[in-house]
C-alpha cells in the first residue's frame, strides 16, 4: 500500500520527467500560449506568477512578452529545468520559487497577472489556490486559467477521469467548463472571454510523459476498446489509443 502524500505523487510524477515537460511539443506551443503573449504585451512592465509553472512555457511566453516572471512549482527538478531553459533562451526576467499552489509565499498584490496552464488538474484544492491567487492578483489584475476540461455529459467526464487516473496517479480532476466559472466566481473573479481547443494527444508520447506502468497503459486501452460510441465518437478515439483532449482557457478579472 503506498504511503504517498498526493504532493509527494506530484513530485515523483514530475521531477524525473523535468525535461520531457520541457520539449514536449504538445506544451510548448498553441493558441493559448498565443492568447497568453498577446494579453501579456498589453500590460507593459508587468510582474506575473505562472502558477504551476510545469515545463515553464508559460513563463517563457510572458517573459518573452516583457514581463518579469516568477515560475512557482511543487517539483525542484522541474523548476531547475526552468531556470537551465531561460538560460538557453536569454530570458533573464525569469526567476523561481517551489511551493504549493494552496498556499503561495508572496504578500497580497503583489503581481499584475496570475497564470496558470495544464497544472490545476493536479492540485488537491483548487477553491483554496484560486483564492490565494486572488489574494496576490492586484485589484485590476489579470487571470488566466487553461486546462484540460471534461466534458459536460458524465458518461464523457468518466471516462476522461478513468484514463488520466491510469495514466498518472497525481491527477485529481479535469473540471468542467461549467466548475470552472463557479470556482473562479466564489474565488472572487468575474470570468470573461473563453477559447476552446482541443488538442492530439499522441498515445505512446502521452504515456511516456508520466512512464504509465505497462499495466496501467493495458487498462486505458481496454477501457477505450470497450467505450460506448458515444465516447469514442467525441475523444475520436484513435486505433493506437491517441485522441483529443477537451482544453479551454478563461480568463478572468477581479470583481
Amino acid at each position: 500500500m503506498s504511503v504517498r502524500t498526493h504532493a509527494g505523487h506530484v513530485v515523483d510524477q514530475f521531477g524525473a520527467q523535468a525535461s520531457a515537460y520541457v520539449t514536449s511539443a504538445v506544451h510548448a506551443a498553441g493558441a493559448d500560449l498565443d492568447r497568453i503573449g498577446a494579453l501579456i504585451r498589453t500590460m507593459p512592465g508587468a510582474r506575473v506568477l505562472d502558477l504551476g509553472c510545469g515545463g515553464g512555457h508559460v513563463a517563457f511566453a510572458a517573459a518573452a512578452a516583457g514581463a518579469a516572471v516568477t515560475a512557482y512549482d511543487l517539483s525542484g527538478e522541474m523548476l531547475a529545468a526552468v531556470t537551465a531553459e531561460a538560460g538557453r533562451r536569454g530570458l533573464d526576467r525569469v526567476e523561481t520559487r517551489q511551493g504549493a499552489a494552496e498556499a503561495l509565499p508572496f504578500p497580497d498584490a503583489a503581481f499584475d497577472a496570475v497564470l496558470t496552464r495544464y497544472s490545476a488538474h493536479h492540485w488537491r484544492d483548487v477553491p483554496a489556490a484560486l483564492a490565494e491567487a486572488r489574494r496576490v492578483l492586484k485589484p485590476e489584475g489579470l487571470m488566466v486559467v487553461c486546462d484540460a476540461v471534461a466534458p459536460e455529459e458524465p458518461l464523457l467526464d468518466t471516462h476522461l477521469q478513468a484514463v488520466e487516473l491510469l495514466r498518472d496517479p497525481s491527477h485529481v480532476r479535469d473540471y468542467r467548463v461549467s466548475e470552472w466559472r463557479t470556482m473562479l466566481a466564489a474565488a472572487g473573479f468575474a470570468p470573461g472571454q473563453a477559447l476552446a481547443s482541443r488538442p492530439r494527444m499522441e498515445f505512446s508520447s502521452w504515456i511516456a510523459r508520466m512512464r504509465t506502468p505497462e499495466i496501467h497503459v493495458a487498462a486505458i486501452r481496454a477501457l477505450q476498446t470497450a467505450a460506448a460510441v458515444e465516447v469514442t465518437r467525441h475523444f475520436s478515439i484513435e486505433a493506437d489509443g491517441s485522441f483529443l483532449l477537451d482544453s479551454v482557457l478563461i480568463e478572468a478579472r477581479p470583481h
